[in-house]
């Protein structure tokens, strides 16, 4: 979840996205669903929460199980546990479930025996009803360009700007997949701990994050990926990976180009923490900065969150299901494609100034597509993203795009200007942007008496598909 919350720093920094933006934008849609439908599934697991001292106590509310549907189709676990149990033997946030008795329980409503009784890479698609992806027959992973997100919205307020996830595409891989792992790998080995860290009690929550992704790789990429037993077989990269012997978060690190974060709940109060992740794309703080914070201290910085946002937010935690993920995407303009720059990076420094040498083939626009969901197991909540570029010049011949951007950075109300951060670019970006409309006026591209909108195709734009299919054989 975002966690870089100086709001000068571009959206482009993945988890300060989703802090002061996506996050709220989740809670506000679940609100809103829960208003017109409350027949959600429970099994009866959420109590009434109580009033403390310290704000709203959901030390009695748990999230929707799963337990309900892992019981319709393995006759091994009962449809229904002992409430009473739940709360009092639910395990500490600190607390390593593998050596914990087999009668304590998981927040997630099953209990430490019925995740040893599964076993190591149980049908992750059935128990979170998230379907396993369509194999991907045609990709190359040498070849293959990303989708072109193009996340823009027409009046551009804080507002709803979420999907359902695509769950063919929770993790997309491209032809930037070597780079993109060797720079990551590179980022971690000069910055360890900052990059990649497991507080305990995660365990299981990583163990099961690692393992939900390498069905999803397997399913989507079967020419690449693969495993026979314990072993994870990447092809692309001619590695072989013992599963049972490598740090989950690890696994991750060196063979998946996301970012994760994984957020637990404390059973004194029901509020969840940033415990565990792998986080190389932030610019402005650093895993190191945020793990360990809860909700209101990671969003400290943010104006008047604990009087109007907290609330929301903790009943959206407590309350997002399993079977609902949701995706949406954060977008600024950069110079240069940088991926890891924390708090003390010098290269921040250039948002200080508007350097007269930029030339636009410097910018970039920076997508940062983000999924939000639930573990089924560990009732973990995690926040993965992937970092796109795209060099601004090729926005030129993009059906309305360059008119939706400029419209966007330049009237736009000032605070979210601020927010996008655009002013050490404008000089450049703006100039820029105009010559482009003028040349998709002038060829029939976009329409003299059209009207900026959200476009019908978004996150994409008209013709996008062709430009993508294009791009692909152009890499042959």
């Amino acid at each position: 979840m975002s966690f870089t919350l100086k709001s000068h720093f571009l959206p482009s920094g993945g988890l300060s996205t989703i802090c002061y933006v996506t996050i709220v934008l989740f809670v506000v849609y679940f609100i809103r669903r829960r208003k017109k439908a409350r027949e959600e599934k429970t099994l009866g697991l959420a109590a009434s929460s109580k009033r403390s001292k310290g704000g709203q106590d959901y030390s009695d509310v748990f999230p929707p199980s799963q337990r309900p549907v892992l019981s319709s189709f393995d006759s091994r676990f009962p449809y229904n546990v002992d409430k009473s149990k739940l709360s009092r033997l639910v395990l500490r946030m600190n607390e390593n479930y593998a050596t914990a008795s087999p009668g304590r329980f998981i927040y997630s409503g099953f209990t430490v025996g019925d995740v040893s009784k599964l076993g190591d890479f149980p049908d992750y698609a059935a128990l979170s009803e998230v379907p396993l992806p369509k194999p991907a027959e045609d990709f190359d992973i040498k070849t293959s360009q990303p989708r072109p997100y193009r996340p823009l919205r027409w009046p551009y307020h804080q507002t709803m700007s979420f999907q359902k996830m695509e769950t063919d595409y929770w993790i997309e891989l491209d032809n930037t997949y070597h780079r993109y792992i060797q720079e990551r790998k590179n980022i971690y080995a000069k910055n360890g701990k900052n990059i990649l860290n497991a507080l305990p009690g995660s365990e299981l929550a990583c163990k099961e994050l690692m393992e939900m992704v390498m069905q999803f790789l397997c399913a989507r990429y079967p020419h690449y990926f693969r495993l026979e037993g314990n072993t994870f077989i990447n092809d692309a990269l001619g590695t072989n990976t013992d599963l049972s012997t490598v740090d989950p978060l690890h696994v991750l690190l060196e063979n998946v180009p996301e970012d994760f974060a994984i957020m637990l709940r404390d059973p004194k109060t029901g509020r969840y923490h940033f415990r565990a992740g792998v986080i190389c794309a932030s610019t402005g703080w650093s895993l190191g900065t945020k793990l360990g914070l809860g909700l209101p201290e990671i969003h400290e910085p943010v104006p008047d969150y604990r009087e109007k946002m907290q609330l929301s937010m903790d009943r959206f935690f407590t309350k997002m299901p399993v079977s609902k993920p949701i995706q949406r995407g954060a977008w600024g303009f950069e110079v240069g494609q940088h991926l890891y720059m924390p708090p003390e990076d010098p290269g921040l420094n250039v948002r200080n100034s508007q350097d007269p040498s930029l030339s636009v083939e410097g910018l970039y626009f920076r997508v940062d597509w983000q999924t939000l969901r639930r573990l089924p197991l560990s009732g973990a909540i995690v926040f993965n993203f992937k970092a796109f570029f795209t060099p601004v010049t090729s926005l030129k011949h993009e059906p309305y795009i360059p008119s939706l951007s400029l419209k966007i950075i330049s009237d736009s109300k000032e605070n979210l200007i601020r927010y996008k951060s655009v002013w050490h670019v404008e000089h450049v970006l703006k100039p820029a942007l105009a010559e482009y409309e003028r040349y998709q006026l002038e060829n029939g591209i976009m329409e003299k008496d059209w009207q900026h909108q959200t476009l019908p195709e978004s996150p994409f734009f008209r013709g996008w598909e062709a430009k993508w299919k294009q791009s692909d054989l152009s890499s042959d």
